[in-house]
């Protein structure tokens, strides 16, 4: 563990932080597809990825489901640290988009690290900002753009948090995702397809417009 959290996260943190999350965190690892958090779980510890992505979801009222942002190494998330802190039920789904290793960092020491290292409180703060310029990236994408250019985004951060320009996802999973209709998604593909930005295949699309 203490060389993939070297890689990570060794140019944040100081080696006496880096000694205290290898005693005390949890290393975890969660399969593609698998529920890391769930949406009224309390949160017990906040999440140091060190391999793999994460999506974070939200859902409404009728049980669809939108996606937030992606969670790369080198992230935690920061809706995640604002249920820890204030012991309340999680509002996100965290679902592991690629087979992920992370640390689970309890409540207490996060707390306790705040006040006893300045890297670990910048990262906190820093963590807090870049999701909020996140989400606000997503309302701003809801808000303002046509549903192709947000298909278009989509699929060009899913290439980039996999590593891989093949995205190997059915429409109805992209229509989760976006909280949309499969038939609308497909109807997009298409007409990305005709203008090569991408090509289709079977439950698989090769972005071609990076």
């Amino acid at each position: 563990m203490r060389k993939e959290l070297e890689e990570a996260y060794g140019f944040l943190f100081e080696k006496e932080l880096l000694d205290e999350i290898v005693e005390y965190g949890t290393l975890k690892t969660a399969a593609a597809g698998d529920k890391i958090i769930e949406i009224g779980d309390y949160v017990t510890g906040m999440p140091l990825l060190i391999k793999g992505a994460i999506k974070i979801l939200r859902e409404d009222n009728d049980g669809d489901e939108l996606l937030l942002y992606f969670l790369e190494r080198g992230d935690t998330c920061a809706m995640t640290l604002s249920c820890c802190l204030g012991q309340t039920k999680s509002e996100i789904r965290a679902v592991a988009e690629t087979d992920t290793t992370f640390i689970m960092i309890p409540i207490s020491k996060m707390e306790e690290w705040t006040a006893k290292y300045r890297s670990w409180r910048n990262f906190v703060f820093e963590s807090y900002h870049s999701r909020l310029s996140e989400m606000m990236d997503a309302i701003d994408a809801i808000a303002f753009m046509n549903m192709d250019e947000r298909l278009m985004r989509y699929l060009r951060d899913k290439a980039k948090i996999n590593g891989d320009e093949v995205i190997h996802s059915t429409h109805q999973q992209i229509a989760y995702d976006m909280h949309t209709s499969r038939v609308v998604i497909s109807r997009l593909l298409k007409k990305l397809e005709l203008d090569k930005k991408i090509s289709l295949q079977r439950n698989q699309i090769k972005v071609i417009d990076l």
